[in-house]
């Protein structure tokens, strides 16, 4: 028997356009490439979402093989990969213009989709490749017909205006991980009526949503984790930084690693925020991960 867990992207691929050109990207992408960095042979990735039929997609599907990404089940359909018009701040955080109605907006479910999921350890998804009817059916439907004990992620990755909360309520229930960010934290907070301190609030979105773990992003002041009622707080990880596209992602990949080898919680989230950190120094999304962090 293999002994290999079987991980999953699901959702948008696309080009990330900078000011300099373009670079490969999308989160669950971005997962999907560093989770198979970051796990070194150690497990079978795949990505589910769907590029165009142009030089693009062409590439698009080249740059995950070379990461170690399994393309089966990226489709191949008659509409443009996505881009995404990348700008950077002084302190290297970005903000995203999507082009409309691309390729990824129109995964489909198909037959071979099921037996994917029902061999699935641990699926990434995020909001972003809900904005459509079309792939929302998809990524719902993979994600219900992954195994009752695989690891459901909902990476929130809110992206202005494209969230509702009828999805981000959708998700949270077919999740039983969720990953975000200070920003997005008071926001999904609102949604479901937590208050007090940052801990209070954790604890309160675990409880109400069935959740067995939390994962919670801070930038520079660190990261919360919280699995089974134990909490664990990292500060922030000094760094020079270039830009953080693709660190959040990178510390959801190494966060799944972990939770799959049942390590302790200290300890995936120290390593978590290590490779962020190194993500961060780095120009783009899924730069090579240095032996130490793997």
């Amino acid at each position: 028997m293999n002994s290999k867990n079987t991980l999953v992207g699901l959702g948008e691929v696309l080009w990330d356009v900078f000011p300099d050109g373009a670079r490969f990207g999308g989160a669950p992408a971005n997962f999907a490439s560093s989770v198979a960095h970051l796990a070194a042979g150690g497990s079978r990735v795949y990505m589910v979402s769907a590029v165009g039929k142009d030089d693009r997609g062409a590439q698009a599907i080249t740059k995950l093989q070379e990461k170690g990404v399994d393309t089966t089940h990226v489709q191949q359909v008659d509409f443009p990969t996505g881009t995404v018009d990348v700008e950077l701040d002084e302190d290297g955080k970005a903000t995203y213009s999507f082009a409309d109605n691309t390729a990824w907006d129109n995964l489909y479910w198909q037959d071979s989709l099921a037996d994917l999921a029902a061999a699935t350890d641990a699926v990434c998804f995020g909001t972003l490749a809900q904005r459509s009817e079309r792939s929302r059916d998809a990524i719902e439907r993979f994600v219900e017909a992954t195994p009752p004990d695989a690891l459901r992620i909902f990476d929130i990755n809110i992206r202005p205006p494209f969230h509702s909360e009828a999805v981000i309520r959708r998700s949270m229930e077919l999740a039983n991980v969720l990953k975000l960010n200070d920003d997005e934290l008071s926001l999904v907070a609102d949604l479901y009526g937590c208050s007090g301190s940052t801990e209070q609030i954790v604890r309160q979105l675990c409880e109400k949503c069935d959740l067995r773990c939390l994962a919670l992003t801070c930038g520079s002041d660190g990261s919360i984790l919280i699995r089974d009622g134990q909490l664990d707080r990292q500060g922030g990880v000094p760094t020079e930084v270039v830009d953080t596209v693709g660190a959040g992602d990178a510390f959801t990949a190494s966060m799944t690693l972990g939770l799959l080898a049942g390590k302790p919680l200290d300890e995936i989230n120290r390593r978590a925020a290590r490779v962020a950190a190194y993500v961060c120094s780095q120009g783009g999304a899924t730069p090579p991960i240095p032996d130490d962090l793997r």
